[in-house]
């Protein structure tokens, strides 16, 4: 456990701890720090209290002294010298042709550093930018590569809501939100009305999902049956806010009543429960034709010991080919002869190109041979003479 007190640099920036060291200062008093880039004018956001040790970033640094009249004559001095900065910076990025935008410039306490903020789709080359804003300055110049998210609480605006974005206003991290949430809080699921103006979930999705959750726990999901104080339903509809559910409820044998319930007065069927509703019969509209029942079968006597089984009926099916192996290949052509086995369709392939060559030279043959009769055979028998 140790006392801390918590101090902010920036406006809704994340809130750091600090030892007070004998100094205690109150909330939104000004106090000059130490961090690990040196000297830094902050405000004090939160009195001493203890922490634990696993909330701690390991060294604790110390709180110089509270600061002066000076102190903050500087602090605002360096605020001038970072719009001049940021003018300067923005005609060197187009003189240099670089595909970054430039977002925000930040001078250190002690004015031995400028921190200059930009987005970029992708890798950027500025070290001629670097070495050209050094040579302007004549102090050491540091460019950091942000994000979306970091651009829109550095410049604020309006959310949907009519209202400042919550990261420029209050926000001290960014909480993951997921799609999720937006589902479970019955959202619609158009890009355009979830997301901030960063192009990314908005981050107010997060501030009832753990209600949500807790409420949801309570219940089944929708189409879930439940039990109500006027029977067994199934659930339409879940209302998280008002914690309601509105459940389908049979009234007859043919009609159907939405009611309104408390999440309180529902509760999940058990063993001892009747049917649930969607397991009752319900009208058929379409009924099909009954499908025929099998013929019973006699129960067996001594009799039919001695009778002969009936054949059944077997339908001959076509076989797969078979893929033989090299040594099957080998002694199926040992015992054909020497002629190679091939299979049935390729037997008649065979035999059909084989008659179409037939037909093919015998029309060749009609075409070539002169038109004469017929002569007759020397072996042929002469016709007997009278």
């Amino acid at each position: 456990m140790a006392t801390v007190i918590g101090v902010r640099f920036k406006k809704a920036g994340k809130v750091y701890y600090f030892d007070p060291d004998g100094i205690w200062p109150r909330p939104g008093d000004n106090v000059i720090v130490e961090t690990a880039r040196g000297v830094e004018f902050g405000e004090v956001v939160t009195g001493s209290r203890t922490v634990n040790d696993a909330q701690i970033v390991a060294p604790l640094k110390k709180v110089i002294r509270v600061a002066t009249e000076e102190d903050v004559r500087r602090a605002e001095n360096n605020e001038k010298r970072e719009k001049e900065a940021f003018a300067i910076c923005q005609e060197r990025i187009a003189k240099h042709k670089l595909d970054m935008k430039l977002v925000s410039v930040e001078y250190t306490f002690d004015n031995n550093k400028i921190i200059f903020y930009f987005t970029a789709n992708g890798r950027v080359d500025f070290r001629d930018l670097v070495k050209d804003l050094a040579s302007v300055f004549k102090i050491r110049i540091e460019l950091r590569q942000i994000g979306v998210r970091d651009e829109a609480k550095m410049l604020g605006g309006l959310g949907s809501c009519g209202r400042p974005i919550c990261c420029g206003a209050f926000l001290g991290d960014f909480q993951p939100v997921s799609i999720k949430m937006a589902k479970e809080q019955n959202l619609s699921l158009n890009p355009a009305k979830i997301s901030g103006q960063c192009g990314r979930l908005m981050c107010c999705l997060k501030y009832e999902q753990d209600n949500y959750e807790q409420v949801l726990k309570r219940v089944p999901r929708v189409g879930r049956d439940v039990v109500t104080p006027d029977g067994i339903g199934v659930i339409s509809e879940i209302n998280c806010i008002k914690e309601k559910v509105r459940v389908r409820i049979r009234v007859d044998d043919d009609s159907y009543d939405v009611r309104e319930y408390d999440i309180d007065d529902v509760r999940r069927p058990g063993p001892e429960d009747a049917a649930a509703i969607r397991d009752l019969p319900r009208p058929d509209r379409h009924p099909r034709k009954p499908r025929p029942q099998p013929e019973p079968v006699p129960e067996p006597t001594g009799d039919e010991e001695n009778a002969e089984e009936p054949k059944r009926k077997r339908y001959p099916h076509q076989k797969a080919p078979k893929n033989l192996s090299t040594d099957q290949f080998l002694e199926k052509l040992k015992e054909s002869g020497g002629a190679t086995p091939v299979s049935a369709k390729e037997h008649r392939r065979r035999r059909g190109r084989k008659g179409a060559e037939d037909a093919e030279g015998a029309a060749e043959a009609a075409t070539e041979a002169p038109e004469q009769a017929p002569l007759a055979h020397e072996d042929a028998p002469q016709p007997a003479e009278e």
